[in-house]
């Protein structure tokens, strides 16, 4: 970052010992001579220039103004106007921040014309009173890291709980916010009723400050997220080998809140894996089974999410491989946590509280450190390698791919056995496309598809938690290909709309049924 440009006012001889001192200090403290360069008149080279145009172009160059007001007035041009009267109005004309100080508990001895500043100067900005260079410089060092903390350039709390700037309430959705309360409240018991006013629910999660939405809220709530918090999309990307190559088979790139980011982010890897399907010998609905558990999915995704360094430019990114899936994330470990103690009971350490509790809340994440706990287990119970955590440029989450995996769970084999390999690769799973007749999505939801079955009871038997995600690459499709049927076609809204399979869509049921009992 190119520092900023600091002018100190002014030419007065009043001041020289200060403004040296005040330049001696910003050029030697650690924190402030990261942000500031201050230009002081003196230090300017002899040039053919006159002096009033130098440092007024300096006033309309510099970031930051600091005005020194004294005693004196200072030396008069022909309208009878000094240095320091002309570089304040030219900050102010230029709307640069000002930062003023005055000298002396009082007013009285002062020059009747720097008393007339002064007065011009208090009805516009808030003042600072000196006696000595030591409170001049305490007093321009408080002022300055507020500037840098409004400007977001430090802070001295979690990311999440500072407060976004320019964002108001007006860039929240009422709607999610009452949506959340009300699966909060299935959830875990959240005490507020869903009619309660959003600012209330904003209030009771400490998502505001002074009034304004903290960075939490908007990654929350958000009706556009990221057009305050860009970076905070998700990329996922799907590679048919083991390495990053081109070209790539499918990228998609998420936006949204934080909600809508884990259930898209989740809803691309599961569309991309195997999904098996057993027979109906203990019930009518077929045992349908993932190659890797949905659960273990979504808790790298939500853990990426929820613990990333979102000061970070970089992006959570989805990476699914023909062997591997990894979930990248511009952040690290907390220092209390080592990458060993991921694997054995330990306690919680969000990175971002604001933004975990919420999360807590809709279920998505659990308050006990407990996540990387059951995603081992989880994996262990399905037959694959544990997860792999590892910190490179940023925290990565390995899972291990095992296709054949998901026919050990429909078939009721042993856990951890290995099944040997398919003699037809595409029978027996839908990966991707079917022959050519549909996506592998369309044939997924043709699987699940036994009865009539809801909008949500098919997201649910497929795992899947966005709703456009599975409009998008399911249900719409099976619809327009003529495989799937509304049970009330004049009403595509209705609350109580389901769907079920058509004659063309049960034949091609049929068809992959018999694939399967061939394999």
């Amino acid at each position: 970052m190119k520092p900023l440009r600091l002018f100190i006012s002014s030419v007065q001889k009043e001041f020289a010992e200060e403004r040296a001192a005040l330049r001696d200090y910003l050029r030697g403290d650690a924190l402030l001579r990261r942000f500031f360069e201050p230009f002081l008149f003196e230090e300017v080279p002899a040039a053919d220039r006159r002096a009033d145009e130098l440092y007024l172009d300096e006033v309309e160059r510099c970031d930051v103004y600091v005005g020194l007001f004294g005693h004196e007035y200072g030396f008069e041009d022909a309208q009878g106007v000094s240095p320091t009267q002309r570089e304040f109005e030219v900050a102010t004309q230029r709307h640069k921040p000002r930062l003023i100080f005055v000298k002396g508990a009082d007013d009285k001895a002062k020059h009747p014309k720097m008393q007339a500043l002064l007065r011009q100067a208090e009805a516009q900005v808030i003042r600072r009173r000196f006696a000595t260079t030591a409170e001049l410089i305490a007093g321009l060092y408080a002022a300055l890291v507020q500037y840098l903390e409004t400007r977001q350039l430090i802070r001295f709390g979690p990311f999440d709980a500072s407060v976004c700037a320019e964002a108001t309430l007006a860039d929240l959705s009422t709607e999610r916010i009452q949506r959340f309360v009300g699966v909060a409240r299935r959830a875990r018991g959240f005490p507020l009723a869903e009619e309660t006013a959003a600012r209330d629910v904003l209030e009771h999660l400490n998502l505001l400050r002074q009034g304004r939405p903290t960075h939490a809220a908007v990654l929350l709530f958000g009706t556009a997220p990221q057009r305050y918090l860009m970076a905070s999309e998700i990329k996922c990307a799907h590679f048919h080998g083991t390495e990053v190559q081109k070209p790539i088979p499918s990228y998609q790139v998420y936006k949204g809140t934080v909600f809508d980011l884990v259930d898209q982010a989740v809803d691309f890897v599961l569309s991309k894996i195997n999904l098996a399907v057993g027979t109906r010998a203990e019930s009518t609905q077929a045992p349908v089974a993932y190659e890797m558990p949905p659960e273990v999915v979504r808790e790298a995704i939500v853990n990426a999410v929820a613990h990333r360094d979102y000061t970070s430019t970089g992006s959570v990114q989805v990476m699914l491989f023909a062997d591997r899936l990894e979930v990248w994330n511009p952040g690290s470990l907390p220092p209390s946590l080592t990458l060993e103690m991921l694997r054995r009971p330990h306690g919680s350490v969000p990175g971002n509280p604001l933004l975990a509790e919420p999360l807590y809340l809709a279920k998505y994440i659990e308050r006990m450190g407990t996540g990387t706990g059951d995603m081992i287990a989880r994996c262990r119970r399905a037959g694959l390698p544990e997860p792999e955590f590892n910190l490179t440029d940023g925290f990565v989450t390995t899972l291990r791919r095992k296709p054949q995996g998901a026919f050990a769970s429909v078939r009721g084999q042993a856990t951890g056995e290995v099944v040997p390999p398919l003699a037809r690769p595409t029978a027996g799973a839908v990966a991707g496309a079917v022959a050519g007749e549909v996506t592998g999505e369309v044939a997924k939801l043709l699987i699940v598809c036994t009865g009539t079955l809801s909008r949500k009871e098919l997201q649910h038997a497929l795992a899947l938690k966005g709703e456009e995600n599975f409009r998008k690459l399911y249900l719409t499709p099976a619809l327009e290909s003529g495989y799937v049927e509304m049970t009330i076609p004049d009403k595509p809204k209705s609350s109580r709309q389901k769907y079920r399979l058509t004659a063309k869509g049960t034949a091609l049921q049929a068809s992959l049924h018999q694939r399967y009992r061939n394999t």
